[in-house]
């Protein structure tokens, strides 16, 4: 599965970015899909998740409330949407794709995911 994600960019704080990432390949094999992003200087750290074929969603708390994941599976697109930035959102944002069935807590982890995009970059201004 390759993964290629865009949509970020620089913004100011209170502003609002959606992030895509698009799917090719095996995409048969996607069991879910999940968005993790890495602030400079700190470890790559899990955002939210979505299972592909239910839509179950889970978003950490750093982003409750204000992003958004979901998917189009006839595109095979994931989305984060981004509201209410805040400057501590910096960082760049990889999406990821679990092709084996784990657990929920597991897709909240690194290890869950089997493939990673490139990364976009996301920047909010104070």
């Amino acid at each position: 599965v390759q993964l290629q994600a865009s949509g970020g960019g620089l913004v100011q704080a209170g502003d609002s970015l959606r992030l895509s990432c698009a799917a090719s390949g095996r995409t048969l094999s996607i069991y879910a899909m999940g968005w993790f992003r890495q602030a400079p200087g700190k470890e790559r750290e899990f955002v939210a998740y979505i299972s592909w074929s239910v839509g179950n969603t889970f978003v950490s708390d750093s982003a409750k409330g204000r992003f958004t994941i979901s998917r189009d599976n006839a595109k095979n697109t994931v989305y984060l949407q981004m509201n209410s930035l805040k400057p501590e959102d910096t960082a760049v944002y990889y999406c990821a794709v679990a092709a084996n069935r784990v657990s929920y807590v597991r897709l909240r982890t690194n290890g869950g995911y089997d493939y990673w995009g490139q990364g976009t970059l996301v920047t909010v201004s104070s």
